[in-house]
């Protein structure tokens, strides 16, 4: 038994535990940035937000401000590349722009967040399975397979996922700290902050290139997509390490 309604600028959450009540205030304003960045309103975006929370006060620290992020101080370990990431970037602060975010490719839905020159660190990790079973429409289960995971849905059921994902995403905002597995961890390898590298350009297309990423041939420098190499890259199923440019450019437009 549930319901939220919307006073002011936040979410009012009741949910029924077992056989009491607790009332949980989720802002309004970092549910609609999240919706912004990723598109749509989902459990796994806000499951991201709602495990950075629980990470950030555990150790003490807030959003990643200026000063954190130019300087990287605060750093977030994300293990999958799914939805929840979003939400993590959206709550942290921590980006892969600004080089606070580490992609670990475990394939689990679990964040980790440290600040430099501490031994000590959270991880949050989020059992899907159990999740499902508990709050998740078996009818939204059911679309998202379809339209999802099958890539055969119709109009229509695309817009009742997304009617049925929000709503169930709404539910991910209020579930409580007992649902996710917090842990207190030891950080054990110095992480680099990320490095400055001179350009070079390329004698095929003529473009600046990261000097340690050009491919040098009969001692001249080249881009990786001029000397037809292939690279690692992120894809949907996450790192892969070879990964060949997938467009050739036919003409310039400006």
């Amino acid at each position: 038994m549930e319901d939220y309604r919307l006073e002011s600028n936040i979410f009012i959450y009741k949910v029924h535990f077992f056989s009491y009540w607790c009332t949980i205030v989720v802002s309004r304003e970092l549910i609609e940035k999240a919706r912004e960045l990723h598109g749509h309103v989902c459990p796994f975006l806000v499951l991201g937000l709602r495990a950075s929370e629980i990470a950030m006060s555990k150790l003490g620290v807030s959003r990643a401000g200026v000063s954190e992020s130019i300087e990287e101080e605060i750093v977030v370990i994300v293990e999958a590349n799914n939805c929840m990431s979003d939400g993590v970037q959206v709550a942290t602060g921590c980006t892969l722009g600004n080089n606070s975010l580490i992609y670990m490719d475990t394939g689990k839905n679990a964040i980790t967040i440290f600040k430099r020159g501490s031994r000590r660190g959270i991880r949050v990790y989020i059992d899907a399975e159990r999740i499902r079973q508990r709050y998740f429409d078996p009818r939204a289960t059911e679309l998202f397979r379809k339209v999802v995971v099958e890539r055969r849905g119709n109009p229509d059921e695309i817009e009742e996922l997304d009617r049925l994902w929000e709503e169930t995403g709404m539910r991910m905002a209020s579930i409580p700290e007992e649902e996710f597995v917090v842990q207190e961890v030891e950080i054990t390898e110095k992480l680099e902050r990320a490095p400055i590298f001179e350009s070079v350009r390329c004698s095929g297309c003529g473009e600046l290139v990261m000097a340690p990423k050009a491919v040098y041939i009969d001692g001249k420098p080249f881009c990786a997509s001029c000397a037809g190499r292939d690279v690692p890259a992120v894809v949907g199923r996450g790192i892969v390490t070879v990964f060949r440019t997938p467009f050739k450019v036919i003409k310039q437009i400006s």
